[in-house]
């Protein structure tokens, strides 16, 4: 999670506090796209690259994960995240005081709050942005279980986190208007509370309708929507292990 962290935070930094002169929204997407591909080489081999709550949550309710590992997975996410977050601040900690003429808002012209966290953007409705984070979570999930499904057409397993950064790309490029794609509890509380203690104060919490909760809530509600909707119209369809194996023995046999 520090990983991934540090690359999307520190770009959003980079594009606010260069006004558009050091990078523009595509260089988020493509930040958070290069730490969540990296993230997931780095943590694959320990955790299977548990960096999202939500998707963490749902392998729990699946019945995939122990109460002990659902404990650990999540608190690590979050240590990460914070860390992250309390990195990003003091790499640039002199421009966003700069920036911000030494006044850290959550909103007015030079906010520098968003930089940690995702806030909806003045034009949507609370629901409008609840929607947009449970759909953006649904097709997060599904494209993690098109790319590693086994019984599918999944991908070559060393080639997964690359597809799994292209695939946040993809959300951010064309999802992320409405609310900043959060996707994951774990990638917008953690460093929303470091805002909290670091200046900005309970106003992180409070703000656009005390926005905090729909990218904790969304993404997990997403997060399970996105399974059961795998598992109706891919998994069930998908023929059983032993099925598969003889067909590819008997293809295997009429090529010798």
């Amino acid at each position: 999670s520090l990983f991934t962290q540090v690359f999307g935070l520190s770009s959003v930094a980079q594009v606010v506090l260069g006004k558009g002169n050091t990078g523009q929204y595509l260089s988020i997407n493509m930040a958070f796209g290069i730490g969540v591909t990296l993230g997931i080489y780095a943590a694959g081999g320990i955790s299977g690259a548990h960096l999202n709550a939500a998707i963490t949550i749902t392998q729990w309710v699946l019945g995939n994960l122990s109460w002990t590992k659902l404990a650990a997975y999540i608190i690590g996410q979050f240590l990460g995240s914070f860390m992250a977050a309390a990195t990003v601040f003091a790499l640039y900690y002199d421009a966003i005081y700069h920036y911000a003429k030494g006044n850290l808002t959550v909103s007015g012209p030079t906010a520098t709050a968003m930089i940690f966290s995702t806030y909806p953007a003045p034009t949507v409705s609370l629901q409008g942005a609840f929607f947009t984070e449970f759909t953006a979570t649904v097709m997060l999930i599904l494209g993690i279980l098109v790319i590693h499904d086994e019984k599918n057409n999944a991908a070559l397993k060393g080639a997964q986190p690359l597809l799994s950064g292209m695939l946040v790309l993809g959300i951010g490029l064309g999802m992320g208007l409405n609310t900043g794609y959060a996707i994951n509890p774990s990638r917008d509380l953690p460093p929303r509370i470091f805002t909290a203690m670091a200046g900005w104060g309970m106003d992180v919490f409070t703000a656009d309708h005390s926005w905090w909760w729909v990218p904790v809530a969304a993404p997990i509600l997403g997060c399970l929507t996105g399974v059961l909707i795998y598992k109706v119209c891919i998994d069930f369809h998908n023929e059983p292990d032993h099925e598969t194996e003889n067909k590819k023995e008997e293809a295997g046999t009429e090529t010798s």
